[in-house]
């Protein structure tokens, strides 16, 4: 799995009907949109558990598989969309 935290551990957990913060996540949004502005990756949409910090890094993915694979190219994301924290996702689990 490409996961090193789960949604939750991400995003943290809030009360659907209130928004009440339950219990916090381990990252925020500007933790997020620093890493992203760093790597120069613009967001359209997307949660906090979607973060590139709850996700392993590609050479470490990579090198899990090299004696399986062999790598012609690695591309790189320039715009990443995704539904926003307040639409439903019928594919988010």
């Amino acid at each position: 799995a490409g996961r090193v935290m789960s949604r939750t551990e991400a995003a943290g957990k809030r009360n659907r009907k209130t928004g009440e913060i339950i219990k916090p996540g381990k990252v925020n949004t500007e933790m997020m949109l620093e890493w992203l502005n760093n790597k120069g990756v613009g967001l359209r949409g997307g949660g906090l558990d979607e973060s590139p910090h709850a996700y392993r890094r590609l050479p470490d993915v990579l090198s899990a598989q090299s004696s399986t694979i062999e790598v012609l190219h690695t591309l790189r994301p320039l715009i990443v969309v995704m539904a926003g924290a307040n639409e439903f996702d019928p594919y988010k689990d």
